[in-house]
């Protein structure tokens, strides 16, 4: 059995893993953790302030939370043997070189994105840079909710990424564009971002060639898809010792039947 405690618990995310995850029969949920004392008294589970408040032994803990969580939870994380989920985004440089450092003691997963979708349109792309990259231009657009706080989303820059280091670094990320010189440069990726109403996430990869256009769409209907991955990846991190993880290595151990 898999103890898994969920930060953010009282976050529109929280709210989601928790409810998918009592459809779980190899998971239990020990505790939620979140900075509102208002959902201390919660009728199914404990739900804490902080993650240091937790009396029973937990092997997971789930975070959908925000970035200024993130130093106590690793601190948890390293000093209990407890490994993390880390689905925020917004992480800086400095946040991911902690994250690193910590995997040498705990597994951690971390992913701006958990869908299936979404990974799977990763390596999809891989592809199709090598093959029109020369002649094409190529352009990303996400879509979020009005409540969104970062911009471009984290899958956006996921996106940006793989497309750049399959390029071998060569290009230059370019948000949004404006003014009466905005003409566009051979070696630049475009990056743009909408906010507007309760949008789960949209993001489409365009190949903007002569006379054709390509293009690659990820629709996310609900939350929930986001909510089956991390909990994908916990009961994957659930087996290992230490190590730094993605959806990758998660949909790897799926294919394998190991899950």
């Amino acid at each position: 059995m898999i103890r898994v405690a969920i930060n953010g618990f009282a976050g529109k995310m929280g709210q989601v893993v928790y409810q998918k995850l009592k459809s779980y029969k190899d998971i239990i949920i020990i505790a939620g953790i979140d900075r509102n004392n208002n959902l201390i008294h919660h009728n199914e589970i404990p739900v804490y302030t902080q993650v240091d408040d937790i009396i029973d032994g937990i092997d997971v803990i789930i975070d959908f939370s925000s970035r200024e969580c993130l130093k106590e939870l690793i601190a948890y994380g390293v000093e209990n043997s407890v490994g993390l989920v880390i689905a925020t985004t917004g992480l800086t440089n400095e946040d991911k070189l902690e994250i690193h450092e910590a995997s040498k003691h705990i597994p951690i997963f971390k992913a701006s994105n958990t869908s299936t979708g979404v990974n799977i349109l990763l390596e999809v792309l891989k592809t199709t840079v090598r093959a029109l990259s020369d002649s094409f231009d190529i352009e990303i657009v996400e879509k979020h909710h009005n409540q969104k706080l970062d911009a471009p989303s984290g899958t956006a820059f996921m996106l940006a990424n793989q497309i750049n280091s399959t390029l071998d670094d060569t290009m230059e990320l370019v948000y949004g564009r404006e003014g009466n010189n905005a003409k566009r440069n051979a070696k630049e990726i475009g990056i743009h971002a909408v906010r507007g109403g309760t949008i789960a996430g949209e993001h489409t990869v365009i190949f903007a060639g002569e006379d054709e256009i390509l293009e690659f769409k990820h629709i996310a209907l609900s939350k929930k898809i986001f909510a089956s991955g991390a909990i994908d990846a916990a009961r994957f991190i659930a087996t290992k010792q230490n190590g730094l993880y993605d959806m990758r290595d998660v949909l790897n151990y799926k294919r394998e039947g190991e899950m």
